[in-house]
């Protein structure tokens, strides 16, 4: 079993959704208005001349089937946003259990 993060602009959050449909996942929980900061990239803090916030999905996976579906999916719609800054994140750790 696997957790992942999703961490993603909040302006893509009907993309993020679709990519999550399309990978059969109708599961998760959601953070909205997540502020921060990643490595090499700008802050968004919901401040400043272009005002953001990140949007954070957890999803536990029984299986790896979907996640590896995901994992393609946001891969390829990296590919097509052009600023690196505003990429799909994923991060993915072991789970140990889901009660």
């Amino acid at each position: 079993m696997k957790i992942a993060f999703v961490v993603h602009n909040e302006y893509y959050k009907a993309q993020v959704m679709a990519l999550l449909k399309d990978a059969g996942i109708d599961y998760y929980t959601r953070w909205d208005g997540a502020q921060g900061k990643g490595q090499g990239t700008e802050p968004h803090l919901g401040t400043g001349s272009f005002a953001s916030t990140n949007s954070v999905m957890m999803i536990g996976f029984r299986d790896d089937g979907p996640l590896e579906a995901l994992v393609q999916a946001i891969s390829a719609a990296n590919q097509v946003i052009k600023r690196p800054d505003d990429r799909i994140r994923l991060f993915q750790l072991p789970l140990e259990r889901i009660v």
